[in-house]
C-alpha cells in the first residue's frame, strides 16, 4: 500500500504511473483520507498531462512542434480532491 499526503494547494506529487492493482491512502489537508486504486490515479494523472501538453501546446508525446527551445515535458504534480476516488 502507498500512502500519500495532499500539499496545502491541493496537489500530490505524482512523477510516473503507480502499478494499476496497488491501492494508494490519500490524506486530504481537512484530515479526511480516501483509497484509490493505481488504476484511477493513473487515469487522473494521464488526464493531467494531456491538459498540461494542451496548454504548452505540446503534441501528444510531449514535443514542441515550434521552435526550439527548452520545454518541460512533463508535470510532477497533480491536483486531487476527495471523491475523486469512485
Amino acid at each position: 500500500m502507498i500512502h500519500l499526503q495532499q500539499d496545502s494547494e491541493g496537489f500530490i506529487r505524482m512523477k510516473r504511473h503507480f502499478p494499476a492493482g496497488t491501492p494508494v491512502t490519500i490524506t486530504f489537508n481537512d484530515g479526511s483520507q480516501e483509497e484509490f486504486m493505481g488504476s484511477r490515479l493513473n487515469g487522473i494523472y494521464d488526464a493531467a498531462l494531456a491538459e498540461y501538453r494542451v496548454q504548452n501546446q505540446l503534441d501528444a508525446k510531449g514535443f514542441s512542434r515550434g521552435p526550439k527551445k527548452k520545454v518541460q515535458t512533463g508535470i510532477e504534480f497533480v491536483a486531487v480532491r476527495p471523491g475523486m476516488a469512485g
